[in-house]
């Protein structure tokens, strides 16, 4: 599937290597963690396993970091189904993730790290009101005096006050008067001196509404819309942050089906845009997502190892976990010989798959620097056949500055490395990967690259 411009797609939702919905963003140090559901590929209806994670530091590009929590990691729930809208957030080194489990209540993880792994310190729910299904999109704020609010719910909006260890809660749970236009997917927050409840606003189709409150605890005033309701996409879910001095919200549509598609199925994708407030602190409403484009606040170093998942736009390709025995050359008296070595993390191998003829890889915003690169390494594997990476400028068809052979190495499992060296290039440009080769399926996969500079 041939590139278009990655400016023109920059709208686009932001992953394009699975289906991902509810999207659950979070600012710390200098990165943007998204947590995400996980809408399996095949469902018609929701079928949803686990919870899924990328990064970014630019707003444009993002590293896939796969599966990081599952509905395994409740021992105390026997479906394999039902890993609804989480929300993470860090206290005093540690990561929490609140996560509903459809029908069964609202559970919570922990981790020393927000990549995992989570683990389950209560073995049952945080809170369940088993009278109904009401438990589903826990979101989660620290106010500013260190008092941990948690708010959900669907069709009715509810809180309790979490004590300091985020695990436990004080006080009763408390239901909230309906606000005008709520369905669902809560997302409370603090901007300036205001309190907000952003929300999935009415079905169908849904928009993202929002309501104020002087107060964490409410009440809460309803003040429009974010996003107005549109035919464009049937739900939606927000998530919002402040990052580099600009606002954004996050939300979900089917845009990524609907390149495949005209039929409806529940294969949802997360897309963002910029937001303004007002003086006020009320908020400018923002177009549908493919009527907006995100500018990068930031550019991206290709000089270190880049995990080959990291992109901003890759339609056509997978994200998929590998063992984690690699094939790696190490030249020793001139001869080439592939050595089996074994990773040091403790998570699983991520690579990209499923790569056909003609298909692309684009990084926005890439410096090059002054000097420029000299030299490109990629680590590979390809069963048969092999295949060639052309590493093209801005885009698709735009100016050659090196191709790489992919080297043969007969197993998913063994990779090698091969190199090639680069055209002159300085300055800050996107970079766009095409991929070519003979295979009937799959050419080739790829665990990460690196360029040398001059």
């Amino acid at each position: 599937m041939l590139m278009q411009a990655a400016s023109a797609l920059a709208q686009m939702p932001i992953v394009q290597t699975e289906f991902t919905a509810d999207p659950a963003p979070y600012v710390h140090g200098d990165t943007v963690y998204l947590y995400t559901t996980h809408d399996e590929d095949y469902a018609d209806g929701f079928v949803m396993k686990d919870w899924l994670l990328y990064t970014s530091t630019d707003m444009v590009n993002w590293e896939n970091h796969g599966a990081v929590a599952s509905l395994k990691d409740f021992k105390w729930y026997e479906g394999d189904n039902g890993a609804w809208a989480e929300q993470v957030i860090e206290r005093n080194g540690k990561w929490y993730m609140y996560c509903p489990i459809h029908g069964h209540g609202i559970g919570v993880l922990v981790s020393d790290s927000p990549y995992g792994p989570f683990s389950d310190p209560l073995g049952q729910p945080l809170v369940w009101q088993k009278e109904h299904w009401y438990d589903i999109d826990p979101t989660v704020w620290i106010d500013d005096d260190g008092q941990a609010y948690m708010y959900w719910g669907n069709p009715n909006l509810y809180h309790v006050r979490l004590n300091e260890d985020m695990v436990s809660y004080s006080g009763g749970i408390v239901e909230h008067p309906h606000i005008e236009d709520y369905q669902e997917g809560p997302w409370f927050y603090k901007h300036g001196s205001w309190y907000y409840m952003a929300f999935a606003s009415r079905c169908c189709p849904e928009g993202i509404g929002y309501a104020m409150s002087s107060k964490p605890t409410g009440p809460w005033e309803y003040k429009g819309h974010i996003m107005n309701h549109t035919a464009q996409t049937r739900g939606n879910h927000p998530g919002v942050i402040d990052y580099k001095g600009r606002s954004y919200v996050f939300g979900l549509n089917y845009d990524l089906m609907r390149m495949d598609m005209p039929e409806h199925h529940e294969r949802r994708s997360v897309s963002v845009a910029e937001m303004h407030y007002r003086a006020d602190g009320t908020i400018e409403e923002v177009p549908y997502f493919r009527e907006t484009a995100i500018e990068p606040v930031g550019t991206f170093n290709p000089y270190r190892r880049v995990e080959a998942e990291t992109m901003a736009w890759g339609w056509g390709l997978k994200v998929v976990e590998n063992g984690r025995q690699l094939w790696r050359t190490n030249t020793s008296g001139g001869i080439a010989t592939p050595v089996l070595y074994t990773r040091s993390s403790a998570h699983p191998q991520l690579v990209v798959a499923d790569i056909d003829e003609g298909e692309t890889l684009t990084l926005r915003e890439v410096d090059f620097g002054k000097k420029g690169p000299k030299t490109f390494t990629a680590s590979l594997s390809a069963l048969r056949k092999g295949g060639q990476i052309e590493i093209h400028l801005d885009r698709s068809n735009g100016p050659l500055i090196g191709a790489l052979d992919v080297p043969v190495t007969g197993s998913h499992e063994k990779f090698a490395e091969s190199s090639c060296d680069l055209a002159k290039v300085s300055g800050v440009h996107d970079l766009v990967f095409v991929f070519y080769g003979t295979a009937q399926k799959e050419l080739f996969r790829w665990d990460w690259w690196e360029m040398k500079e001059k």
